[in-house]
């Protein structure tokens, strides 16, 4: 049972720092687009699934480790829940914003970057600092 556990805290750790990689990938293609129509299309077939398939392990993961512990609360599960709720509530705004940005506007990405950007650094640090925590605790 402990190399069970070892093992998920092991998938665990590696899923939370794809996301951390992932993140990062996002707010470098926001960085580098020029183009509304090519960025939206790179979002919709790439970065999103690819962004919610691993936020997605790294909370089934996590779900499955609080289900081996029989499900006690410690401050790092109540405070990892937390972020994983931010993380959620920060990317339907991103999506949702970009889903309805007026592609026939001529500066419609550069209002739409200091947004995007500023979200994309708080679920960043956000998941830095989680990360950190669960790997140096």
């Amino acid at each position: 049972m402990n190399e069970m556990y070892s093992m998920g805290l092991s998938l665990h750790s590696i899923g939370g720092a794809a996301l951390l990689a992932v993140v990062f990938l996002n707010l470098f293609m926001l960085i580098v687009a020029k183009d509304l129509k090519k960025y939206r299309r790179l979002m919709s077939v790439f970065l999103i699934p690819l962004t919610q398939t691993t936020l997605g392990f790294v909370i089934f993961s996590g779900v499955v480790m609080m289900a081996a512990k029989h499900l006690s609360f410690s401050v790092e599960n109540i405070i990892m829940i937390g972020i994983s709720l931010a993380f959620i509530v920060l990317e339907v705004k991103r999506i949702k914003s970009l889903k309805y940005l007026d592609a026939k506007k001529e500066r419609a990405l550069e209002f739409y970057k200091p947004f995007a950007r500023r979200l994309l650094q708080i679920e960043f640090v956000m998941t830095l600092l989680i990360s950190l925590w669960m790997w140096f605790a």
